[in-house]
């Protein structure tokens, strides 16, 4: 054995440990840089929204909430005392909640096929499929309501509706697919050995392993649903969802106060 192996089996055989390497002054810096950098860029994405909640709170003089004149929450009452507010709330939470529903389960259907099963047409579906989020929003809502002009359909809750389907299946059948590409088939083969058929392996097997992504994509549905501007400004007609009527406030600070 080496003089420096002995050393070093001494030092073990009396517990002390060597110092921990520091590493070069450019580690260190990099070390330092990276908690400031992630800081840095949180604040920038979550500084605004923290002033936004902050100055809900807010007891503004006149139309404009953009000095702090006192603590209040006052301003939260009166956004459910007014019809104008709730209308357009109440009108975005439905078409979510509908066009949610729908997009989830017509995307999970069409996941399964598009991953399961090979059918004539499956290229051309799945070019169909990614149009939506590969094109820019307002040509999509262009072209929607070129669509519904063409058809006679007078705009409004339903246009809506499937405007929103429209662009929300896409996002549940990319979701479903991920969540397929790891599943493991032989779960329902052995499910099949055992005697179930096809449709108790699907409920009992497949649906459950699944549930997870099912919700997902649901959850993602209903925040892009409820989040759109673009698309639906060119299909609403007379119905206002509220990010529209938000939009018309862009003049206004304080929204809860456009009819005092």
């Amino acid at each position: 054995m080496t003089a420096p192996a002995i050393s070093l089996e001494r030092e073990r055989g009396r517990g002390e440990l060597a110092p921990a390497h520091r590493g070069t002054p450019g580690e260190r810096l990099r070390r330092l840089a990276l908690p400031i950098y992630t800081g840095v860029a949180v604040a920038y994405l979550f500084l605004p929204i923290a002033v936004m909640i902050a100055f809900s709170f807010n007891d503004p003089r006149g139309r404009q909430n953009i000095t702090w004149q006192g603590f209040t929450i006052q301003n939260y009452f009166d956004v459910w005392s007014r019809p104008n507010i709730t209308g357009p709330m109440v009108t975005s939470i439905s078409v979510a909640i509908v066009s949610t529903i729908i997009a989830t389960a017509l995307g999970t259907l069409i996941g399964l096929a598009l991953t399961r099963y090979q059918f004539r047409g499956r290229g051309l579906t799945n070019v169909l499929i990614f149009l939506p989020m590969a094109s820019p929003e307002i040509v999509l809502g262009a072209s929607l309501l070129s669509l519904f002009v063409t058809l006679g359909l007078a705009r409004g809750f339903v246009t809506i509706l499937i405007a929103h389907v429209m662009f929300n299946i896409s996002y549940v059948v990319v979701t479903i697919r991920a969540r397929l590409a790891g599943f493991n088939r032989a779960l329902e083969e052995a499910a099949m050995d055992l005697g179930a058929d096809e449709w108790a392996t699907f409920w009992k097997v497949t649906f459950p392993l699944i549930f997870p992504g099912i919700m997902a994509a649901a959850l993602l549905a209903f925040a892009l649903s409820i989040d759109d501007y673009v698309i639906t400004s060119f299909v609403y007609g007379s119905t206002v969802t509220f990010p529209l009527w938000l939009g018309r406030q862009r003049l206004t600070a304080a929204p809860t106060r456009t009819d005092r």
